[in-house]
């Protein structure tokens, strides 16, 4: 199936057949010393649910942290003590989103972040509302990884900054946070992104935008302009596990 789709005058064909996701499987990988992903069959009594063990269908117990067990996206209650569902704030799903590969820029410290010298680097001139940051290097360690106490790679605040002021309100990164891993609690970026300021107000006008960390986009996909689809489960909570798939978009002439 294919559709047709206007953006800044310019006329794209998308095959919606052909969906690249960019997920990666719940309990795979791991970050903030989250408990690992469980799953296992429901028991009372004498009914144990699953198939393998006699019982008529399998019916499983699901024990996981959706920021730290895989692909998530949350929302602005992350951060604020009302804890606003990402599930009622999301509201549309697909996006003309742009994939932007970006090389780290290590400190003295050891830090590694994604700069706005290197962002602006790769951005196009004018940013979609949605946008996929890949960082380098980009190997598929990514998929099983424990991050947890290895001070992953993280966003510079002026970096954020800038994609806020571009218009900005989906961000999708391969990492486990916009934010260093021990910060002491400030997550500068997540504030930034959001407006919220010191935990207490947020602006409105950015109430539904989200967020979306431990995506996985293999080498193979090249920059550039992408349909993104932005899938949760319908958890009335802060942050959902989630599957964004692209679609590749090529003009019309």
């Amino acid at each position: 199936m294919k559709i047709t789709i206007n953006y800044q005058d310019r006329a794209f064909i998308s095959n919606l057949n052909a969906p690249i996701d960019i997920s990666i499987t719940t309990g795979k990988v791991k970050c903030f010393y989250a408990p690992d992903f469980k799953a296992s069959p429901y028991e009372s009594g004498d009914f144990i649910g699953s198939v393998k063990k006699g019982a008529p269908v399998n019916f499983y117990n699901v024990r996981f942290n959706p920021h730290g067990n895989g692909t998530h996206t949350e929302s602005l209650g992350h951060i604020t003590k009302k804890q606003e569902s990402v599930n009622a704030v999301l509201k549309t799903f697909h996006f003309i989103s742009y994939l932007i590969t970006i090389d780290l820029e290590k400190r003295k410290n050891g830090d590694q972040l994604i700069t706005l010298k290197n962002l602006k680097r790769q951005s196009p001139k004018t940013l979609p509302k949605a946008i996929i940051i890949r960082t380098r290097p980009n190997g598929k360690s990514k998929l099983t990884k424990d991050y947890s106490g290895t001070n992953p790679p993280y966003l510079d605040k002026k970096a954020m900054q800038y994609l806020v002021d571009a218009g900005v309100e989906h961000l999708l990164i391969d990492l486990p946070s916009v934010d260093r891993e021990v910060d002491e609690g400030i997550l500068a970026c997540h504030h930034i992104f959001w407006g919220v300021n010191d935990g207490k107000g947020q602006k409105k006008s950015r109430i539904n935008c989200t967020i979306t960390e431990l995506v996985f986009v293999e080498n193979k996909i090249k920059d550039g302009l992408y349909l993104l689809n932005l899938q949760i489960a319908p958890f009335n909570l802060d942050a959902s596990p989630s599957k964004p798939v692209l679609y590749k978009l090529k003009e019309l002439d």
